[in-house]
């Protein structure tokens, strides 16, 4: 049977002469009595200052009432009273716990993620033992970027709980991050087997499927299933993280399809003079096409020369491909895409671009065949492989599972268009936030 759940000790001795009144506070608050509650637990303060659990009772109505009234001003006075809560004397420990783990929590969702931080390090040194805020520790110096010292923490947790799922998922991702490939797929694996809570995320099961593909690993399809099954995928092939629901999904498009008639056959007219502009640019400023720097590559040479990145133009770029970019300009759903980016990519011989999938599925991705070697070059969009021609325009959902084959004599130049998914509308092309 399942241990029963011990109610947390709020009360100290003091706080249990005074029960009566904190019930009565607390209720109104249950009741969802807001602003009444904040003012009876305020007159408790005031009435006996000592007290944490008036004080604790404050913090939660100032929270409450942050929440009502959406005011980050009010939800920064809970953050501060939850805090007083633990300098008092005599609070009891599961009083402190409650307190400083909320705060980190209201502290992070107030985007002080060095705040939260400081709140989680006091927890973890107040509580040693307890593994779950080295978990919540290891979290804030995720949160703030800082993968070497969640490292450290997440190793820590592992010694002192060698089964700990929460640790073991996150060590594994940190390990993935560091292409550490083979080594983070147990971690991982045994992870999410735990079933642990804050394990069942859909990151867990793109990276642990990732790794696996890219240790030639069939089981990769199983995870990518049950992540699908979980409801972090759309399906097992459209595996993005970032998306909007209902819109119409399958790896390739046609024009047609997509209602962009007039962009494809702009592009599809004009391809030699993208193409020119684009090899005068390989020519004389090589130094403009940059590497790719996502790690999606098994080996090989990939560079890109980026003109409009998530529906910001890149100015400077521009004045180098003048008369691409007056092109472009007349086409919104292209230069608008804040999910999206515009640029020319070049693929040397003897590059393999891992399969992998893009982070949104309110884009589709155009590309347009500018230098394309007679064979040897291929893309897969989930299970159907396709070529690129010169002045042609192939369109796929790059939220679907893709891979490329470049295994020709000579380089491939293609220009890459973004747009958006055709069903966003209006309203969502304006307010979606960028990728």
């Amino acid at each position: 049977l399942a241990k029963k759940k011990k109610k947390p000790k709020l009360l100290n001795k003091f706080d249990k002469t005074i029960k009566a009144e904190l019930d009565a506070a607390e209720k109104l608050r249950k009741k969802g009595k807001v602003e009444e509650a904040l003012r009876a637990f305020e007159a408790l303060v005031k009435q006996y200052p000592q007290s944490p659990r008036a004080r604790y009772g404050k913090a939660q109505s100032e929270d409450d009432l942050a929440e009502k009234m959406r005011s980050n001003e009010m939800l920064q006075q809970a953050i501060n009273t939850y805090d007083e809560v633990v300098s008092l004397p005599n609070v009891p420990s599961d009083l402190i716990k409650l307190s400083l783990k909320r705060e980190a929590d209201r502290q992070q969702f107030l985007g002080r993620m060095r705040g939260s931080l400081i709140t989680l390090q006091k927890l973890v040194q107040l509580f040693p033992s307890d593994t779950s805020f080295k978990n919540d520790l290891g979290v804030g110096y995720l949160l703030i970027g800082d993968n070497s010292n969640a490292k450290k923490v997440y190793e820590e947790v592992l010694s002192l709980a060698p089964n700990d799922g929460f640790a073991k998922v996150h060590y594994g991702f940190i390990l993935k991050a560091e292409n550490k490939i083979a080594e983070s797929i147990p971690y991982l694996q045994e992870g999410l087997e735990s079933g642990d809570p804050g394990t069942d995320d859909g990151r867990f099961y793109f990276h642990l499927g990732d790794a696996l593909q890219r240790m030639g690993d069939k089981e990769a399809y199983k995870w990518y299933e049950l992540g699908y099954q979980r409801g972090h995928f759309a399906s097992v092939w459209q595996r993005s993280l970032y998306n909007v629901k209902g819109l119409k999904a399958q790896p390739w498009w046609t024009a047609r399809e997509t209602g962009y008639t007039e962009l494809v056959k702009s592009l599809e007219k004009n391809w030699k003079l993208i193409r020119d502009e684009g090899l005068a640019v390989m020519d004389k400023k090589r130094s403009l096409f940059l590497p790719e720097d996502e790690n999606l590559r098994e080996k090989g040479d990939w560079s890109q020369f980026t003109l409009w990145q998530q529906g910001r133009k890149n100015e400077n770029a521009c004045k180098s491909v003048p008369k691409t970019c007056a092109l472009l300009e007349r086409f919104p759903e292209a230069t608008g895409c804040r999910r999206g980016q515009i640029k020319y990519s070049i693929m040397h011989p003897g590059t393999h671009v891992w399969p992998h999938t893009g982070p949104t599925n309110c884009r589709l991705r155009m590309h347009l065949g500018l230098v394309i070697p007679k064979e040897g070059c291929r893309i897969r969009c989930a299970q159907e492989n396709r070529a690129w021609e010169e002045g042609k325009v192939l369109i796929f959902d790059d939220s679907f599972e893709h891979e490329v084959w470049q295994d020709a004599e000579t380089y491939r130049l293609i220009f890459i268009v973004d747009v958006w998914h055709p069903e966003l509308t209006a309203q969502q092309r304006r307010t979606l936030p960028a990728i």
